[in-house]
């Protein structure tokens, strides 16, 4: 019995026939094939939904925005202010209102309304802080009496050789055979 198949006799029913020589100038695609007013439609509602979703986002962030606003009241006069919220000294290079009171404490005073050294770099306020420090050492510290309180470092050097330093006493050389462990013991003394 012969197979029943709807190929032309040419050939087998799952080979794809040639249709090269098939032309038709006035037609340049199948329309079965794309919808192309689908993917434009598409397309379209694509770009009209994305920028509806940013004119609202917009709009959200301008009302969020308008109701932080109305939220910032002056603080209460019983509030600490900035400057009494920093930590106690010594502070951590960075920390807000380092250089106000560096300027101080080395006795430079800032004028009503300048307002204390900007940084010019990340590095200035260690700058700052070894010059004030070297500057400690070489000259010492005074308090508001005119008293010495930190002496610089060349006279503390020569007041301590004038007191004179400790010396330990002499104690007597272990020799090997005493009660130190050896490597055999593994850390463990003898029971002597």
């Amino acid at each position: 019995m012969k197979p029943k198949h709807s190929s032309n006799g040419h050939g087998h029913e799952t080979e794809t026939p040639d249709v090269s020589h098939i032309r038709n100038v006035d037609v340049t695609h199948e329309l079965s094939d794309v919808n192309t007013r689908g993917i434009g439609a598409f397309i379209g509602g694509l770009v009209l939904m994305t920028v509806m979703v940013y004119l609202l986002m917009w709009g959200m962030f301008r009302v969020l925005a308008s109701q932080e606003r109305e939220k910032d009241v002056p603080g209460s006069p019983m509030a600490m202010s900035t400057a009494e919220r920093l930590p106690p000294e010594p502070r951590l290079q960075g920390a807000p209102g380092f250089a106000a009171g560096l300027a101080k404490e080395m006795g430079k005073e800032v004028k009503q309304g300048e307002g204390p050294p900007v940084p010019k770099d990340p590095l200035w306020e260690i700058r700052e802080l070894r010059q004030h420090w070297q500057m400690i050492l070489t000259a010492g510290t005074k308090d508001p009496n005119g008293k010495t309180w930190v002496l610089p470092i060349e006279e503390a050097k020569q007041d301590l050789l004038k007191q004179g330093l400790p010396v330990r006493a002499n104690e007597p050389v272990v020799t090997a055979g005493s009660d130190l462990p050896t490597a055999a013991s593994s850390g463990r003394m003898s029971n002597r």
